[in-house]
């Protein structure tokens, strides 16, 4: 990895993030910086400085959304991630200091392989074992669920410390012998691609002794986790979704997640993933629907249950006479929307006027026709003109013929390219 001046350079800005960002903010950034500097998407005379922009987003990227990385450059700087100081000669940050932050010990005291690790003895003295990754997980939920609150049992099968060989992995009395792949360190050191050019040197811990350091023999081995150190059980457990819950809130199981000897269990996360409604939207605290009536309701006022709410109650509303609700028209009812989370407030619910028209034909009695036409507001006075054309009509034109292929921005179908320019979401004109 290339880190001549690392020491300024800022990842964060680089992507133009805060240091608070989520994952899901670091990939959103990284996609787009990553289009806009992709060499391919530049003209000629811009492509070198355009691919040495792109591999410093890649670096970016590749440090920040990995949590163990953005945690050794949040506590170390780009130091941490420079192989020519060895991971602390010349100057740079301590290796010590490193393997403190990834496995709670140093290389330092290590005696007979790990003896600065947490539970290997050495000169180190007691550390605080390091957290093991949390688990993290989706879960759909329904609005309904969202609005009345749930509780949800699940069977989790996740990995324990074996009870039988208390995670040594050996039977009672058996003594271990010294990793030979990474001579007793627990970790071992390998270059990995990050992207075009760039490489990283990183440290792992040691998959044939599970950074331990030493590993027994088969006959040696535990009977009941055959030297794994870990055993498999199923284990129900229990989530809480309060009522007003949002998209993207997140429950956490703390120490639910799979056990590692000398670790802390990691969590189980759930991240709320909403499902669409066939009725209402949701908006924050505030809900949305269609208001449906006939065209004699919009002119005359009525009284019925308009709609059955999330919890099943019907929402009864009584519109009077002479009172004329037209298409589009808003109507607000306070306190109908969604729960606030700890309070016995809630939103408020937008319902959209949706005026049903008769189908033609809906009737063939002319005398309605003529009663109609004596209740109606009368039309506008006729306008007055030295020639006039009998014109033949089409009842059932498509506004996006409107100037269609002229690319004059003002034709009607236009609204569908801003749609996708603006990440899929329709531009509705404001009521």
């Amino acid at each position: 990895m290339a880190t001549n001046g690392a020491e300024e350079v800022d990842l964060y800005e680089v992507l133009g993030i805060s240091k608070g960002a989520t994952k899901s903010e670091i990939k959103k950034a990284y996609h787009k910086a990553a289009l806009q500097h992709h060499p391919d998407k530049v003209p000629e005379e811009r492509r070198e400085e355009s691919d040495l922009k792109f591999k410093e987003v890649s670096q970016a990227y590749e440090i920040l959304f990995d949590e163990e990385k953005r945690h050794l450059y949040d506590t170390h700087g780009m130091a941490a991630f420079d192989p020519s100081r060895g991971g602390g000669a010349g100057g740079g940050v301590d290796l010590d200091d490193i393997l403190a932050q990834m496995f709670g010990g140093g290389m330092g005291g290590m005696g007979g392989g790990m003896g600065g690790m947490p539970g290997f003895g050495g000169d180190a003295g007691p550390r605080r074992p390091r957290k093991g990754r949390d688990e993290e997980q989706k879960y759909q939920v329904t609005l309904e669920e969202l609005y009345k609150g749930k509780t949800v049992k699940f069977a989790s099968t996740k990995n324990i410390i074996c009870s039988h060989c208390k995670g040594s992995g050996g039977k009672e009395k058996s003594k271990p012998a010294t990793c030979e792949r990474c001579k007793g360190n627990g970790v071992t050191v390998g270059l990995r691609q990050v992207g075009p050019g760039l490489v990283t040197q990183e440290r792992m811990v040691c998959e044939t002794c599970t950074g331990t350091g030493k590993v027994f023999k088969e006959k040696d081995r535990c009977k009941k986790c055959k030297g794994k150190r870990t055993t498999s059980e199923k284990k129900v457990l229990e989530i809480y979704i309060p009522r007003g819950a949002r998209e993207g809130e997140r429950i956490t199981l703390e120490g639910e997640a799979d056990q590692v000897p000398d670790q802390t269990p990691g969590d189980i996360v759930f991240t709320l993933v909403e499902d669409d409604h066939e009725i209402f939207q949701r908006a924050g605290d505030d809900l949305s629907a269609e208001l449906n009536i006939t065209l004699a309701e919009a002119l005359t006022g009525f009284s019925r249950v308009v709609l059955k709410h999330l919890d099943g109650r019907g929402i009864h509303m009584n519109h009077p006479q002479g009172k004329v609700l037209q298409p589009g028209q808003i109507v607000k009812i306070d306190g109908e929307g969604m729960p606030l989370k700890k309070s016995d407030a809630k939103g408020d619910l937008y319902l959209v006027v949706k005026v049903d028209f008769p189908e033609n034909g809906w009737t063939e009695d002319p005398a309605a026709f003529a009663s109609l036409q004596k209740i109606l507001p009368k039309p506008e006075e006729p306008i007055e003109a030295t020639e006039i054309d009998e014109v033949e009509y089409d009842s059932d034109a498509d506004i996006d013929d409107f100037g269609a292929n002229s690319g004059d921005p003002r034709a009607g179908g236009q609204w569908e390219d801003d749609e996708e320019d603006d990440g899929g979401q329709p531009q509705c004109q404001q009521q």
